[in-house]
C-alpha cells in the first residue's frame, strides 16, 4: 500500500501542518471538517505539498524530518520541491 506524505497551510492561523496517509483525499476532508482536533481552529486548510511512499515507514520517517525543520527551512523545502506538489485532485 503507498502512502502519502503531506504539508497543508491554514491563511486563517499562518500555520502548516505536516503528516501523512494511506489516503490523502480523506484526510484532507477531516481536516477541513474539523474532524481532527490539531487542525479544527486553522480551517480551510489547502495543500501545498505532497510526495507518494511506497511503504509506511517511508512515510513516518519523511514526515518525522519535516516536522523537525524551522518555519524557513520548511518554506524553503517547499518551494525547493514544488514537483512533489500533486494538487487537491490527488487519489
Amino acid at each position: 500500500m503507498a502512502y502519502w506524505v503531506y504539508i497543508l497551510y491554514s491563511e486563517s492561523t499562518g500555520l502548516y501542518y505536516k503528516g501523512q496517509t494511506g489516503n490523502l483525499k480523506d484526510r484532507i476532508r477531516r481536516h477541513n471538517s474539523g474532524l481532527e482536533k490539531a487542525t479544527s481552529k486553522g480551517k480551510p486548510w489547502k495543500l501545498v505539498w505532497c510526495t507518494k511512499k511506497e511503504d509506511r515507514l517511508s512515510a513516518v520517517c519523511l514526515e518525522r524530518k519535516l516536522k523537525n525543520l524551522t518555519r524557513e527551512r520548511l518554506e524553503r523545502f517547499i518551494l525547493k520541491h514544488l514537483d512533489g506538489f500533486a494538487g487537491p485532485d490527488v487519489p
